[in-house]
């Protein structure tokens, strides 16, 4: 069992849903997406146009983030999602500077989107987040236990990202790698995300 995650950039219109769900899960800071949508506009009138590319923590099988973290608090799950202790995380951001992807993030200080200061939902949310740790997306590993898809998945309008375990050669994400030619990023580094693209 290894989960994984394909994204159709076919069908990514970069309406930032994933990235929005994704927020309203787990609370993060001001400026901490673990779902993000890069956009670039490529061409010229009157052919241009707007490419988006979704990205999130690749959960990679040969990651080097947790062979860098000094603690062990970056570690991998037996199905494959790599995640961080908070208890042993002390903050030194090795991880970070290994990550190749820059898709882990530092909790330094407490901040508001607002200057008369939190609200009571950012309150309740924050509260789980230790601050002086790196934070990074878990695959939302406590709905996937439950049985539910991540809620990038579960909440993208255009169905563009699929989950699944990469393990069974049977599974819809097994099925659309093999039959669109999926991708990862960056294949020469020898990380083995787990996270596929299709190509539009």
């Amino acid at each position: 069992m290894r989960w994984g995650m394909v994204i159709d950039l076919k069908r990514c219109i970069g309406c930032y849903g994933c990235q929005l769900s994704c927020k309203a899960e787990h609370g993060t800071p001001p400026g901490v997406f673990y779902a993000r949508v890069l956009k670039r506009e490529e061409g010229a009138y009157p052919t241009a146009q707007q490419l988006f590319l979704p990205v999130l923590c690749n959960h990679c099988e040969d990651a080097p983030c947790v062979e860098a973290c000094p603690t062990g608090a970056s570690f991998k799950w037996e199905d494959g999602i790599v995640d961080i202790d908070h208890d042993l995380c002390v903050g030194c951001r090795a991880c970070m500077m290994a990550c190749p992807y820059s898709n882990r993030y530092f909790n330094d200080a407490p901040q508001s989107y607002f200057e008369q200061g939190a609200t009571e939902y950012e309150k309740a949310r924050s509260a789980r987040h230790p601050a002086n740790v790196v934070m990074k997306c878990n695959f939302c590993r406590d709905r996937v236990r439950d049985g539910k898809p991540p809620a990038c998945v579960a909440n993208c309008p255009t169905v563009a990202r699929t989950f699944g375990d990469l393990d069974d050669p049977q599974s819809e994400v097994s099925r659309l790698i093999k039959t669109r030619g999926g991708f990862t990023l960056h294949p020469e580094l020898g990380t083995k995300p787990s996270v596929y693209y299709l190509p539009p």
